[in-house]
């Protein structure tokens, strides 16, 4: 019997540090992640509206001061409303629509305002109310970002004081306090007040509403943000930044491109961000319009890697292709495009459309958005150039733990959300053999979930009822188990007949292979039994099925 291994999806090679803040594994959870990760009876009864949030940042004393207003929508009675702050941070006080202060609690990271006596018999009508926080301290410092999250505070090349955020993960409470679970983003968006020295700029998410110097030495910039958006997707930016403006003819009439970076990078900016333009098109041409028309699209230089900033992508590659400066597939596509400029920019779609409501769900992030870059790289050179782009990436699969974490306890699952995910996507495509349709299934899935918060559960049985084929078991498989299925497959000694079957994979796994033949292909449907086929000219491919 001759044995072959087949790895469609996965190599048990090496790991690679991932683009988002990833934890450390944990097999056990408090009291805590419970309260940060599920919606609590706290967070249950109000939906948030909008955020009108204020920052006034004494960059020295590496601390700030605000307040946040929160207008939401009471649906079910709110005795105790969950308001999440991360330590070191400490809220003062919180009032009320009447302007009358609140008593709260604190367990952790969370603080319970009393909204509603216990026990009292109160007459209720659902509709809007407003509580306002005002809190200060000294943030988190991120040690690595975007890795690690928390505030940034460096200097720029000249010595200048350059501040950022970076809170994926970790959460955006680890420097304003808010409803911090990705299920809830606010529907009107966020309006942001940064106060900071008159010699920088301070840079947000959205459109630049006014600037205004309440205090002598400082200036207050006011950014607002029209569309829903998550709070970790919220950004400040301090620096001495420049900026300039230009436009594009996008599928929903003319779209906005605004471009923030620090003086003496101003040159270089403009000829790398050229790469902006190119990338809108084709990620509309798959996944439809871009998301977020009324915010417009903004690139902002960051003093680390990058990061998803809804309308405000952080970009900090050093003005290089590739990934500052190395190819991630080792084929030599990945060096002719910016990784940052493209997967960042990718997440508008993925990641600020479509939002996984539970991290557990990252994948859903992170696995169509690093396909897109093999789709960016097809689109410029090709469709070959893409495949071998995305079949590259497969070294860095590590296999650690499954892709899907952990519910109710904010806990990602494996960094295999990258490579994995979008080679399964892969998969799913060459499966569907019709880019026409794979393309229709993109474009219907970002108008279905427009602004949504979603499930994993709930993006397989799209896929599933629009390619009309059930991967069920593909996504149960490499979405929810770390094992390699094998193709073992014999030839009879005439080679006139081939035996097959999956090995080390759920039971029932049902992976279609498209095996080439020639200048087509046709489908080979192993199963985990024994199945055989009688090799014609009609799929000789069959004998050089290692070669798939």
């Amino acid at each position: 019997m001759k044995i072959k291994g087949y790895l469609p999806l996965a190599l048990l090679l090496f790991p690679v540090f991932s683009f988002s803040q990833l934890f450390k594994n944990k097999t056990t959870y408090t009291h805590a992640d419970t309260l940060r990760g599920s919606i609590t009876e706290f967070r249950k009864g109000w939906d948030v509206l909008q955020y009108t949030l204020n920052v006034a940042v004494d960059i020295e004393a590496k601390a700030i001061t605000g307040s946040n207003e929160i207008l939401y929508y009471e649906s079910l009675p709110v005795r105790q409303m969950q308001i999440d702050l991360q330590e070191p941070l400490i809220i003062d006080s919180i009032v009320n629509e009447g302007g009358y202060k609140v008593s709260f609690t604190k367990e952790g990271n969370a603080w319970f305002a009393r909204l509603k006596p216990d026990g009292a018999m109160i007459k209720f009508l659902p509709g809007e109310r407003r509580i306002k926080i005002f809190y200060h301290g000294v943030p988190k410092a991120a040690k690595r970002a975007p890795w690690d999250g928390g505030v940034v505070w460096k200097n720029d090349a000249n010595g200048n004081p350059w501040v950022a955020t970076a809170c994926q993960g970790l959460g955006a409470s680890v420097w304003w306090p808010c409803k911090d679970h990705q299920s809830d983003e606010p529907d009107r968006g966020i309006i942001i007040n940064i106060t900071a020295p008159d010699t920088l700029t301070a840079v947000s998410n959205g459109r630049l509403k006014g600037v205004s110097s309440p205090v002598k030495g400082t200036k207050t910039w006011q950014w607002q943000v029209v569309n829903p958006i998550n709070t970790y997707a919220l950004a400040m930016n301090i620096g001495k930044y420049v900026s300039w403006s230009d436009t594009t003819m996008g599928v929903a009439g003319k779209l906005d491109m605004q471009y923030w970076v620090l003086d003496y990078n101003l040159e270089k900016a403009k000829t790398q961000f050229a790469q902006a333009k190119p990338m809108i098109h084709c990620f509309e041409n798959w996944f439809g319009k871009y998301p977020f028309y009324e915010d417009g699209y903004k690139l902002v230089e960051s003093n680390f890697l990058g990061m998803e900033h809804q309308s405000a992508t952080a970009y900090g590659n050093g003005f290089k292709n590739g990934y500052l400066g190395r190819d991630l597939s080792g084929t030599g596509w990945g060096d002719k495009w910016d990784f940052i400029i493209i997967h960042e920019s990718g997440h508008e779609w993925y990641g600020n459309n479509i939002t996984s409501a539970d991290i557990a769900d990252m994948w859903i992030h992170e696995g169509f958005t690093n396909y897109s870059e093999s789709l960016y790289t097809q689109w410029l050179f090709g469709k070959k150039a893409g495949a071998e782009y995305c079949r590259g990436l497969r070294k860095s699969i590590s296999n650690d733990i499954p892709i899907i974490g952990t519910y109710g306890v904010n806990k990602e699952g494996s960094g295999d959300m990258y490579y994995k995910a979008a080679n399964m996507l892969h998969i799913i495509r060459q499966t569907i053999n019709n880019d026409e349709i794979f393309k229709g299934m993109l474009r219907e899935m970002n108008k279905k979930y427009y602004h949504a918060t979603v499930t994993s559960a709930q993006m397989e049985a799209f896929i599933n009822q629009y390619s009309k084929i059930n991967f069920t078991k593909v996504f149960n498989q490499y979405l929810r188990t770390i094992q390699i299925p094998k193709l073992e497959y014999y030839f009879s000694p005439s080679k006139k007949e081939i035996n097959y079957r999956w090995t080390n994979s759920i039971a029932n796994f049902d992976l279609p292979l498209q095996v080439p033949n020639g200048n087509s292909s046709f489908k080979l449907n192993p199963s985990t039994k024994w199945q055989k086929t009688k090799i014609t000219n009609k799929n000789k491919g069959l004998l050089n099925i290692a070669e798939v």
